[in-house]
């Protein structure tokens, strides 16, 4: 006889509750931050917004490496690195690379070697994350061409070298945007569905910077697996949309045969925001500014003018065009970056105020 008994929400947590543990068991990790990190209602702000109850998933807060949610990846990687009894970590990005100073963190910790591949020429200042870098003993190599893809055969070239040497390398694509990578991701969906139901939050949205696309590929791939109802609402700060949808894509089909799925994401189910990148990648923008200062001055959280600041300009930028009419309740998850904030002389903030005022 057919059961058809109506699905309560004890049946849905029960159920999602199953999955939580079986994915968990496979993903492999080497934990070095303490979690869950704070989910905080942003109070005022969401007085001021008047549309949305705004809350802040605060892996800016993450205990290890100066923070960020780079750390989320990079825990899945180190386990697959020391499984590999690899010796040195060989990653890239630019110069002020939140990942690339969180790798080279995590190689601190692990006792393992790291270099660290730029593209363009060494910086005139040692400053931001490049400061970070150079204290943990992180070997530098630049590849001289401002291209920001001449990473990715440069870290190639140097994992080749270090072969030759007889080192066992471990070689990151650049921003860390690997499958592996994308399951730390993963386990932070899991997390923030905990942490929702404990907290009675119904999330309508939740919304993300995305650079590389690792970060967005985990919670892709993550909503799906706990069947949740959260849309994503994604601002890209490096490519154009397109390009970036693609990207994401292409990690969350890789990532689910990690876990041994046989499913294909599409660039349709990786829809991005673009328009708030400003002058590139890399460069505070007025919007990014204005939005940082905001939420500062409200919450006293900081934002970053790289990831993070984009996606909040984009975000409210949204609401005051009343885009997101139907989301009541927002998660924003704040990925880290602080460390720009200590690069150069920070003039892209200055709105004709003193400190003293």
């Amino acid at each position: 006889m057919t059961d058809f008994s109506p699905v309560t929400a004890d049946d849905r947590f029960a159920s999602r509750q199953a999955l939580i543990d079986r994915y968990t068991n496979l993903i492999p990790r080497h934990i070095l931050g303490h979690y869950p990190t704070p989910l905080l209602y942003a109070n005022r702000l969401s007085k001021e917004l008047g549309k949305v109850e705004l809350w802040f998933k605060r892996d800016d807060l993450i205990s290890f490496g100066f923070g960020g949610n780079k750390i989320r990846g990079l825990e899945v990687m180190l386990a697959d690195a020391l499984s590999q009894n690899a010796d040195w970590l060989v990653t890239g990005a630019g110069a002020q690379s939140n990942h690339v100073r969180a790798t080279a963190a995590v190689a601190a910790h692990a006792g393992l070697n790291c270099t660290a591949v730029y593209w363009g020429k060494p910086p005139a200042s040692v400053d931001g994350n490049f400061r970070l870098c150079k204290m943990l003993n992180a070997h530098f190599h630049f590849t001289h061409d401002d291209d920001r893809a001449s990473v990715d055969s440069h870290i190639l070239l140097v994992a080749d070298k270090l072969r030759q040497q007889g080192r066992q390398p471990y070689p990151i694509p650049r921003g860390g945007a690997c499958a592996m990578g994308v399951l730390g991701h993963v386990l932070a969906v899991f997390e923030l569905y905990r942490q929702c139901l404990d907290q009675g939050l119904e999330p309508d949205a939740i919304v993300l910077a995305v650079g590389s696309g690792g970060t967005y590929a985990g919670w892709l791939l993550g909503i799906r697996l706990l069947n949740l109802p959260w849309k994503m609402l994604c601002y890209t700060v490096s490519r154009e949309p397109e390009q970036v949808s693609q990207q994401v894509a292409g990690l969350a089909t890789e990532a689910a045969a990690l876990l041994k799925l046989d499913w294909t994401f599409s660039a349709n189910d990786a829809p991005i925001y673009g328009g708030f990148i400003g002058q590139g990648y890399g460069i505070p923008s007025s919007e990014a500014a204005a939005a940082i200062k905001r939420v500062g001055r409200a919450e006293g959280i900081l934002l970053d003018p790289v990831y993070t600041g984009k996606a909040m300009a984009g975000f409210l930028s949204g609401l005051q065009n009343n885009y997101f009419e139907s989301y009541k309740k927002i998660v924003f998850i704040h990925t880290g970056g602080e460390p720009a904030f200590f690069v150069g002389t920070g003039d892209w903030l200055d709105d004709g105020h003193t400190a003293s005022e």
